[in-house]
Formats: C-alpha cells, structure tokens, sequence
C-alpha cells in the first residue's frame, strides 16, 4: 500500500476496495456465526444488506448505517452488532494501514465514536463497545524460503 499511497487517486480507490472487501467478510462471518441465513455460501461472492436479523428478532446487525441521535454525529461504523437478549451493541470500524500504524487508528477509531456510544446507550439502554479492526496492508515484505533456511511443504 506504501508505493499506492503516492498517486491519490489511486490510493483512495484501492483502499477503499480493500476496506469494503474486508468489512464484507467480516460481515458475512459475523452473520453465519448468528445463524443468519445468507444467499452466498463464500465470503467473497457476499454482499451485506443494510439490515440483518436473527431469528425471532433477537440479534441486528446493520451494515454501513449512519444512527439518528439527538446530537448530530457525522461517523458510521461499518458494522453494527445490536443484541437484544444480552443488551449490547458493537460498533466495528475498519481500518487498513500500514504495520507501524495499526495500534495509532485503533485508537483514533476508539476515540472517534465516543459521542455516538454515549447516544447509542442512552436511546436503546445498552452497554455499547467499539471494536476497532485494525488491518496490515498486504504490502509486507514477505522474507523468502532461501533467506530464512526452511524448506517449503
């Protein structure tokens, strides 16, 4: 991603495809795991509807959904997990970067929805969380097999 990042245009166009390919996976395996029933069977041909629901209603999961509050809040998370039975809610955000920066966004995107937990807990009396992903760019040297001395399998 380093050497993608000098031309704008093209840096904005490849992370947001990455990004939206990551969020759809994350997506997908988020609904399997809640026992949503999905159209696709792989991650790679799903595509996430603005709204999910378990059975009888239990779990939602919003994708790429902006929340009314009474405070005007610009940010949406990519994913939002609300579990009625338990009385959660998850706001996941995506982040791909570089290795050296991954730990720096989790917490900007910590940062970035405290207003909106304080909304979200107060409007629907949940205990509300961010999990923040923070993704490496595929642009990581990979140390070759005959510099390491391993053979391959």
């Amino acid at each position: 991603m380093k050497h993608i990042t000098a031309c704008p245009i093209l840096a904005k166009y490849q992370y947001t495809k990455r990004h939206n390919r990551v969020c759809a996976e994350l997506h997908c395996n988020i609904c399997k795991e809640i026992v949503v029933e999905l159209d696709n069977k792989h991650w790679y041909d799903h595509v996430p509807k603005s709204v999910e629901t378990s059975h009888e209603d239990k779990v939602t999961i919003l994708w790429n959904q902006q929340l009314r509050t009474d405070r005007t809040n610009p940010n949406k998370p990519d994913i939002i997990i609300r579990d009625n039975k338990q009385g959660t809610c998850m706001l996941i955000d995506v982040t791909i970067t570089g290795e050296r920066n991954v730990i720096k966004k989790e917490a900007k995107k910590i940062l970035k929805y405290k207003d909106l937990i304080i909304d979200i807990q107060r409007m629907w009396n949940v205990n509300t969380t961010v999990i923040p992903v923070g993704t490496i760019s595929k642009s990581l040297k990979i140390i070759p097999e005959q510099h390491t001395g391993k053979a391959r399998n």
